[in-house]
């Protein structure tokens, strides 16, 4: 399998908490699907202090993994919000 493209999409988003809004990161976005992993390297600015934990209310909204042969975090369902 191919590993995601470096330079990446040039659409920004901004991740947020689900449950209490604050922000989680900003990130360079691809296509127009629902939000379901984020690749390390395309996150632009981290707003976390434990990664895939809400920095506001503690609420752990991912999974770190490997996807493709490169670094993400798995979103777990309705945990985030992409703006």
């Amino acid at each position: 399998m191919a590993k995601p493209n470096k330079k990446g999409p040039v659409t920004r988003v901004t991740i947020t908490c689900s449950r209490c809004r604050a922000k989680l990161f900003y990130y360079r976005k691809g296509g127009k699907g629902a939000l379901v992993k984020c690749f390390k390297e395309r996150i632009v600015k981290d707003f976390t202090e434990v990664e895939g934990q809400c920095p506001g209310c503690q609420q752990i909204f991912a999974r770190d993994c490997l996807i493709r042969g490169a670094p993400a975090l798995k979103i777990i369902g309705g945990k985030v919000r992409a703006s």
